[in-house]
């Protein structure tokens, strides 16, 4: 069946990627979801595994030690590990989708060879640093400045919120380095070890809370020129290209945060009995179960249709956009219904429910609000009807 040019029918690329993920979710990650969550560790192990597998180079050419996987390959690998454990899948996105994208997609050829090995066999975790405590989605108020001294950059300020902070090695960090420009922004490489590069405050986090978030202090950090990505001037433009990108990620660990808690759902439901009958027998139950797998398999086909497009290198702002926004509000309705079918278990830690209800709200947050996305679509859809006038 096509639509468009999109085959929904998975390859066979696509089905060998997703139960090579199915398995490594369900023998690696189930056992130790709440170890990790309860405790906030981070889980060294677990990235390293990642890495043999390839997941944490998946989409980049295997010159530079990547898999070769093609976005549809990674949206089904997303879906897997988040069906299991979403701060994993956050982690595999941040690192795949940000750090590692914008050196491929920017950096020249000297960059890829000395960054990308290390970073797709997942030797080093990479960071992504745009957001400060005064500018997120609104980048121009971005303060940490990149100022030239000789052949080296000088980088002053601080970054929030960066996945990966505390435990990364190699950043790709956004600086002002015109502030006369409204967005005279650069994107520059920085290593962990640099003098006056460090990290802060670690975040005590709501969910997700195996996955490392903390800030990033910038004191005097000298850079080489030679770490610039592109030229000064581009960072902005570089950081909305490698975002289109990553909302497809987040869109994949949307769906699979949501088909994880529905799954949970119906296993419930069929083993839990009330007046002396199974919980799935209530039509009320029936109906809520209906309306989740619906949403979650509209959500699956959005994301799949934006990673197509990637794949076939079209435009796909507008899809992504579409896909991150629907998908990550779909799975914070379905995550809110499982706690709902689960009674008064969905509020213990004894049962997924509690866990994908907290880790679903940073989806419509992270890589653009749900509102960012509202803009974005409204933007391009207004566009498109002056195009055609």
């Amino acid at each position: 069946m096509e639509e468009a040019g999109f085959d929904v029918r998975p390859t066979e690329s696509m089905l060998m990627v997703q139960q090579l993920a199915r398995d490594f979710a369900e023998k690696e990650l189930r056992p130790l979801v709440m170890k990790y969550d309860e405790s906030q560790e981070f889980p060294f192990e677990t990235a390293s595994k990642l890495g043999a597998l390839g997941f944490l180079g998946a989409t980049f050419p295997e010159e530079f030690g990547g898999a070769g996987l093609s976005p549809l390959d990674f949206s089904v690998l997303v879906e897997e590990i988040s069906k299991v454990d979403p701060s994993v899948g956050l982690g595999v996105c941040a690192h795949n989708g940000l750090c590692v994208s914008h050196i491929f997609l920017f950096g020249n050829e000297d960059q890829k060879k000395k960054y990308l090995p290390d970073l797709c066999s997942g030797k080093k975790l990479g960071g992504w640093g745009l957001t400060e405590s005064s500018s997120g989605s609104d980048a121009g108020g971005m303060r940490t400045t990149a100022v030239k001294e000789g052949d080296e950059w000088i980088i002053n300020g601080s970054k929030t919120f960066i996945t990966h902070g505390s435990v990364g090695q190699t950043f790709v960090v956004l600086a002002v380095t015109d502030p006369s420009k409204p967005h005279g922004i650069s994107a520059f490489i920085l290593e962990k070890g640099m003098p006056g590069f460090s990290a802060g405050k670690k975040e005590n986090k709501l969910g997700m809370r195996a996955s490392d978030t903390a800030s990033l202090i910038f004191d005097n950090v000298r850079v080489p020129a030679e770490n610039l990505i592109g030229s000064t001037g581009q960072g902005f433009k570089q950081a909305l290209q490698v975002l289109d990108g990553g909302r497809i990620g987040i869109a994949a660990l949307s769906v699979g945060l949501a088909q994880g808690a529905l799954d949970a759902s119906v296993k419930y439901a069929k083993e839990r009995r009330q007046f002396g009958k199974p919980l799935s027998d209530f039509q009320a139950i029936q109906f809520k179960l209906a309306d989740m797998a619906l949403e979650i398999e509209a959500a699956r086909l959005m994301t799949r249709k934006a990673a197509f497009l990637k794949t076939q290198g079209e435009s796909f702002t507008l899809a992504a956009a579409q896909a991150k926004y629907f998908a990550s509000e779909v799975a914070t309705r379905v995550a809110n219904e499982a706690v709902q079918i689960h009674g008064g278990y969905g509020f213990i830690k004894d049962f997924p429910a509690e866990k994908f209800y907290r880790d679903v709200k940073l989806l419509t947050i992270g890589e653009g609000t749900s509102e960012v996305q509202k803009m974005v679509i409204a933007r391009n859809l207004l566009n498109d009807f002056a195009n055609t006038r």
